[in-house]
């Protein structure tokens, strides 16, 4: 039964995160990267991580790179709380969403870094590793 919650999980975090890059791309990226520009992160660090959010979100859907894509969005998400969230507070204050959402993706996506996929994913098919 563990696999199958852990397969869920992963599932749910993986069409989250692809979600959130598609829409980054779908939006017009140089507002991401405009955003990203006024809080002192380069603009051209908004294509990064919609590349990560993006690739890693279908990859962790399917298992493949679970332990990788997940340290990586485990990163992205704790950069997101200490430059865009952190100062907004916990739930978050005047209508601005706070980094409570944030936290727990990046401990599910460190969950997969540090547990692996299960054996209902390509990882375990092609490479006999959970």
């Amino acid at each position: 039964m563990q696999h199958i919650g852990s397969t869920i999980l992963r599932v749910v975090l993986g069409i989250i995160f692809a979600t959130h890059g598609f829409q980054k791309f779908q939006g017009g990226i140089g507002f991401t990267a405009d955003y990203f520009d006024a809080i002192g992160i380069p603009g051209f660090m908004a294509y990064i991580v919609a590349i990560i959010e993006l690739v890693g979100g279908v990859a962790i859907i399917l298992g493949l790179g679970t332990r990788l894509f997940g340290a990586l969005l485990t990163v992205t998400m704790i950069v997101a709380i200490f430059t865009a969230k952190l100062s907004v507070g916990f739930i978050g204050a005047d209508g601005l969403a706070g980094y409570e959402l944030d936290l727990a993706l990046a401990a599910i996506a460190l969950y997969f870094a540090l547990a692996g996929a299960s054996s209902f994913s390509l990882d375990s098919k092609l490479f006999g590793k959970e």
